[in-house]
């Protein structure tokens, strides 16, 4: 007897529904919904992000495009990564800046164990582009996230506000309009992002 065929059907969940996910039920979901952007707080909500429309997605790539040149001319030591790389956050939460870099040393302290699927480190370095849909406030506290978690500097470019945030250890964040380049300071030296492709 032949078994059953299986069928695909759509399920519409509504916003205001909240689902918890360990991380090992999170790495299982991950891998059969490529597709998607996951992501994972703290405390175990799963937070389901749509692809990126094609004006975020050309931003996207011109930032990854610049850190990675960036990498490249300095034989850099660390590890740059996309907006499609997850990390484990000492806090537990699974995030996905749209850029990142981690350290050499930082990297090579982590075990194999910790380097599996999503990494158990928070990136020196990240990147979050906000795009129309992203929500203001929730960018923000997923930056100061990062901070909290390990990063050293961090950008939130908002290409709607024509701003960019600029998050460092020593305080509050420094908010420039519509900068024509942002330094990496010394966490990433000799790094210049160009924003001439960013800004509508």
């Amino acid at each position: 007897m032949k078994p059953p065929i299986a069928t695909t059907h759509t399920l519409h969940i509504p916003a205001t529904l909240k689902f918890q996910v360990t991380p090992e039920q999170f790495a299982a979901i991950a891998i059969h919904n490529r597709d998607l952007r996951l992501e994972r707080t703290a405390t175990g909500e799963l937070i389901v992000n749509p692809p990126t429309g094609w004006e975020t997605g050309e931003r996207n790539i011109n930032i990854s495009g610049q850190l990675y040149r960036w990498y490249e001319d300095h034989n850099n030591p660390g590890k740059v990564f996309d907006s499609s790389t997850g990390f484990t956050l000492p806090n537990g939460a699974i995030l996905s800046p749209d850029a990142s870099w981690v350290s050499r040393d930082r990297w090579d302290a982590l075990t194999e164990a910790q380097r599996e699927t999503f990494p158990h480190i928070c990136p020196d370095f990240v990147v979050e582009l906000r795009s129309k849909s992203d929500a203001l406030k929730l960018t923000q506290a997923k930056m100061q996230e990062y901070l909290a978690n390990g990063a050293r500097l961090g950008w939130l470019i908002d290409p709607k506000r024509q701003v960019v945030e600029i998050y460092r250890t020593s305080g509050t964040p420094e908010t420039r309009s519509r900068p024509a380049s942002l330094s990496g300071e010394d966490v990433l030296p000799e790094f210049i992002l160009k924003l001439d492709r960013i800004w509508p």
